[in-house]
């Protein structure tokens, strides 16, 4: 399906910015916007939605990469033929061999006096391919585009690089404001198909919430009418886009893929991870640190009031973990046209792993809902568990993190078809509750049921009171 949904607050910020550069209070009116986010996350399309919607003149360059003489002739080009004002003029300089040169070029044919807005996408190609872009960024900022009536919006989808290029000691720091443009949320999800709430948290547990598998997704069309149109359709975005994502990020680093693989498979622990990866302690360590720092992979303590040490981790995002669990392994399969084997796996597999999978998004939707008239004081939400996993706590909530004063509310996730929250699960978090460092027996308790419940003592959340913390 096509449209674009969503997006208002990332429209309204780059609105804002614009409206800066318009105003004319500012004796050097030039803005930078630094927008980052995970591959097939939207933000070219964000940007272009923007750009039409302003109706400004402007020029949108999009690096291609690996060749860096190309790249600033494509940049030099794309002036050329772009609705600015005097883009022809740019024909008149000679083909730049620096981006000293390309970046006077674009001064040289911006406006003096009315807004325009200028687009650099893909920025870590050009990083890595000249270490002295940075500089001559930073210098043409300075110097000529700060002075203008312009609008500059660098994209980048390395997360890791984007971020460190507004960091001290580089030189583009505190020139440019960061922006990060998420996945969909799953109240877009909802809205985009069409769907209940319980039905959008597993499209976006499968989705990601990236709009290239959304636009293949028919409005209306159920979870396993999706799956089994794109298990058995070779060029789908569900097939391919986890393999581009990790050959975009991690190219050639074997030992972040091998991971990676380990922890989508369901590896939570480092013993467990070292186990199913074959990799030695010092090069995992590392490896974890470098999947941790690019927003590829979490990592989480138990929350209570004692340390510990028992760290897990999962794949940040819903989509890659889906496709790391089964479109992977199953990739032989897809290939021998037995897309329907894989699907057979997921229908086997699919409860146990959702109720995995669904914790850290109801803990972001809880963050985003829960108001002071329950557990008043929560700031950080987490989960409990010990070596043994008894006992193993869902929802745990805190003053602080990862080691806390007090506890505010402890809870269960049961995310089950026809199965609300009974009197047996009651019974079993408070057993569970007694054993959490730092709880009382007036410690609040919560459960997020797929199916609902009506239980005394205990505050029942459904999936649309979730889906409702998006939609604010």
């Amino acid at each position: 399906m096509n449209g674009f949904i969503g997006r208002d607050v990332e429209l309204g910020v780059l609105r804002d910015k614009l409206q800066v550069v318009s105003s004319g209070r500012h004796d050097r009116p030039g803005r930078a916007l630094l927008i980052r986010g995970r591959r097939r996350v939207g933000k070219s399309r964000l940007v272009e939605q923007f750009v039409d919607g302003a109706a400004l003149p402007y020029v949108y360059f999009t690096a291609v990469g690996g060749n860096r003489s190309g790249d600033l002739a494509g940049f030099v080009e794309e002036i050329g033929s772009s609705n600015l004002p005097d883009a022809a003029l740019a024909s008149d300089f000679a083909e730049p061999t620096s981006w000293d040169a390309a970046f006077r070029v674009l001064a040289s044919v911006l406006p003096q006096d009315s807004p325009t807005i200028v687009v650099l996408d893909e920025v870590p190609y050009l990083v890595r391919e000249d270490e002295a872009f940075e500089g001559a960024l930073q210098k043409a900022f300075d110097r000529t585009l700060s002075k203008l009536p312009v609008l500059l919006i660098l994209i980048g989808s390395d997360m890791a690089m984007m971020e460190s290029l507004n960091t001290h000691g580089r030189p583009f720091y505190q020139r440019g404001v960061d922006m990060v443009v998420p996945p969909l949320t799953p109240y877009d999800v909802a809205t985009m198909l069409g769907l209940s709430a319980a039905d959008a948290f597993d499209a976006y547990l499968v989705t990601g919430g990236l709009p290239l598998l959304l636009t293949e997704w028919e409005r209306g069309m159920s979870l396993w009418d999706y799956l089994s149109w794109s298990l058995q359709n070779p060029t789908s975005a569900l097939l391919v886009s986890g393999e581009r994502t990790l050959a975009a990020e991690f190219p050639t680093e074997a030992q972040a893929r091998a991971i990676l693989s380990a922890i989508g498979h369901g590896e939570r622990t480092y013993s467990l991870i070292a186990r199913e990866s074959n990799i030695g302690t010092n090069v995992l360590s590392r490896s974890l640190q470098l999947l941790i720092e690019r927003r590829a992979v979490a990592a989480q303590v138990p929350l209570s009031t004692k340390p510990s040490k028992e760290t897990r981790y999962w794949i940040d995002d819903p989509h890659l973990r889906f496709w790391l669990s089964f479109v992977q392994p199953g990739t032989p399969q897809i290939e021998r046209g037995r897309g329907d084997r894989v699907l057979e796996n997921v229908r086997d597999r699919w409860s146990t792993w959702r109720g995995r999978a669904i914790e850290p998004v109801i803990r972001d939707a809880l963050w985003r809902a829960l108001g002071d008239d329950f557990a008043p004081g929560t700031k950080v939400i987490g989960g409990y568990w010990t070596r043994t996993n008894d006992p193993e706590i869902d929802l745990v909530g805190a003053d602080r993190g990862p080691l806390a004063k007090r506890i505010t509310f402890a809870g269960s996730i049961k995310w089950l078809e026809s199965r609300p929250f009974d009197h047996r699960d009651l019974g079993r978090l408070l057993v569970h509750r007694s054993q959490l460092p730092g709880a009382t027996e007036d410690t609040p308790l919560l459960a997020v049921s797929r199916s609902g419940g009506s239980v005394d003592g205990i505050t029942v959340i459904s999936p649309e009171d979730l889906l409702g913390a998006w939609a604010k």
